[in-house]
């Protein structure tokens, strides 16, 4: 419970009609939930606008509606408030009515299009092992020292969040390590979180259905930088050709990662095998069970971030060393007959170039490389024929199928992608709309030693279509591919 006034601090108002005296004992942005004694808070959504749900609000029980336009009656027993940007309001809202969480612990942000799991999870295990208890925010999962729970957003909305960094609190973390998403961002979901670091890992092509320009991408980035104070610290990959560009307004420590700049956190690669790196990490050489050159950036700036946390290098050396990656993140499986199976999140060109580019340095080229790669539907569009382009170019064999097709026709996203094929890879490519089918095609393609790479889908553990959620795992039926070829 809280009294208005005290949770409207720091919001830009605009117009207050009713008493701010008002006890408050839940907040709302959805009308559904709303109860007694709640602040409603009207936000205009891509699919629906809150303020068309005001009246629904206060029948429930709100005694508070926070919006950006006032109705044209008003309820005598509501307070309303009238503010230039809801859902801005709301994260401040929610951080003042939790108590500001955030700033009670140690919250370190990373954000990028590629990497953002992998270096989120890596630092939770990290400190989990140096023997903190830490919370973790992720695409995968969310966790609260060893309790897991499940993730529906990689950033999720400001009152979920403030209440998922209060139980943190509540359960004694000193450390939440969270994915930030450029949807995040532009939707103000971070506002009103107190951050003690970020960290940036790269930037690509991808969420242009929603960004519309790569500009507005790339400014959603820098704008978690921009907000950074100056006891944080901003932790930027230096190789990427847009590192530097979110320093530039930052007030936090700036400090760099790179594998080939110089920079104040440098790893080289020494050895890159399927059955890790060995890299010289700031003067040590160290083996590492992740495989590949984006894994070798990811460790680096896991390893930079722990440093700025002030912990001793040989001892996050040596936990590093031990430690997995994320499930569905360079995730790979053995046949019984040697078949290599990779199951991969890569749902980028870039991604898909990474780790085919990956594989490219490991393997001996006598075998074959063969590809299954989907995109998904109602996303970006433009990235479609890029993706089937990068598989194409570092494959010998590429089957386009589906993703999570989700509410477009599975057939016409791999028409999208096939514009990306040229005429001298024509031969290379197949096209199997069921995924399942694909995988078990690929699996019959292959022979000892060949490599197959599923890519799209990661950790998931299903699939849409028609709006039909159905379990779908990859490495589970890729698995059972392969089971079957020694029955």
């Amino acid at each position: 419970m809280a009294i208005l006034k005290d949770i409207l601090y720091g919001v830009a108002l605009e117009q207050v009609v009713g008493a701010t005296d008002v006890e408050v004992e839940a907040l709302q942005f959805d009308s559904r939930k709303v109860a007694l004694q709640s602040l409603f808070i009207a936000i205009k959504g891509t699919l629906s606008d809150g303020h068309q749900f005001m009246a629904t609000a206060i029948e429930k029980g709100a005694v508070v509606i926070v919006c950006e336009a006032m109705p044209a009656v008003f309820d005598l027993q509501v307070t309303y408030v009238k503010v230039q940007n809801s859902a801005k309001a709301l994260g401040i809202i929610a951080a003042n009515f939790y108590q500001h969480p955030s700033k009670k612990l140690k919250l370190v942000g990373v954000t990028g299009t590629n990497g953002k799991t992998t270096v989120a999870t890596l630092l939770y295990k990290l400190f989990r092992d140096l023997g903190y208890k830490a919370g973790l925010i992720s695409t995968v999962e969310n966790q609260i020292n060893d309790q897991v729970i499940p993730s529906t957003h990689t950033t999720p909305d400001p009152i979920a969040l403030n209440i998922l960094l209060n139980e943190m609190l509540v359960k004694g973390c000193d450390y939440c390590f969270m994915e930030v998403s450029s949807h995040a961002i532009a939707q103000y979901r971070i506002e009103g979180l107190s951050f003690s670091g970020g960290i940036f890992t790269n930037i690509t092509h991808d969420h242009l259905d929603f960004h519309i320009t790569f500009d507005n991408y790339l400014k959603a980035k820098k704008a978690f930088f921009d907000g950074l104070d100056k006891s944080a610290f901003a932790l930027t990959n230096a190789d990427d050709k847009n590192g530097l560009v979110m320093l530039q307004n930052t007030k936090a420590h700036k400090k760099t990662y790179g594998l080939k700049s110089l920079t104040d956190f440098k790893a080289k690669i020494i050895e890159n095998q399927f059955s890790g790196l060995h890299l010289d990490m700031d003067g040590e050489e160290v083996y590492f069970k992740l495989v590949g050159s984006f894994n070798a950036s990811n460790l680096l700036a896991v390893y930079g971030a722990a440093l700025l946390l002030e912990q001793d290098k040989t001892k996050v050396l040596t936990i590093l060393s031990r430690l997995n990656g994320a499930e569905g993140r360079f995730d790979y499986i053995i046949s019984p007959n040697g078949i290599i199976g990779i199951v991969d999140y890569a749902h980028t060109p870039d991604a898909i170039e990474n780790v085919l580019s990956t594989v490219d340095n490991i393997r001996s080229k006598s075998e074959q490389v063969i590809t299954i790669v989907g995109c998904g539907g109602d996303r970006d569009k433009t990235k479609r024929p890029l993706m089937a382009k990068a598989a194409c170019e570092w494959s010998d064999k590429v089957i386009l199928t589906s993703d999570n097709p989700r509410s477009e026709d599975p057939e016409q996203i791999i028409k999208d992608m096939q514009a990306g094929v040229s005429p001298v890879h024509q031969k290379k490519v197949l096209s199997i709309t069921d995924r399942k089918e694909a995988i078990k095609t690929a699996v019959h393609l292959a022979k000892p030693g060949d490599i197959i790479l599923l890519a799209g889908k990661g950790h998931e553990k299903y699939q849409e279509i028609k709006g039909v959620k159905s379990d779908f795992d990859d490495k589970k039926i890729l698995n059972e591919c392969f089971q079957q070829l020694s029955s």
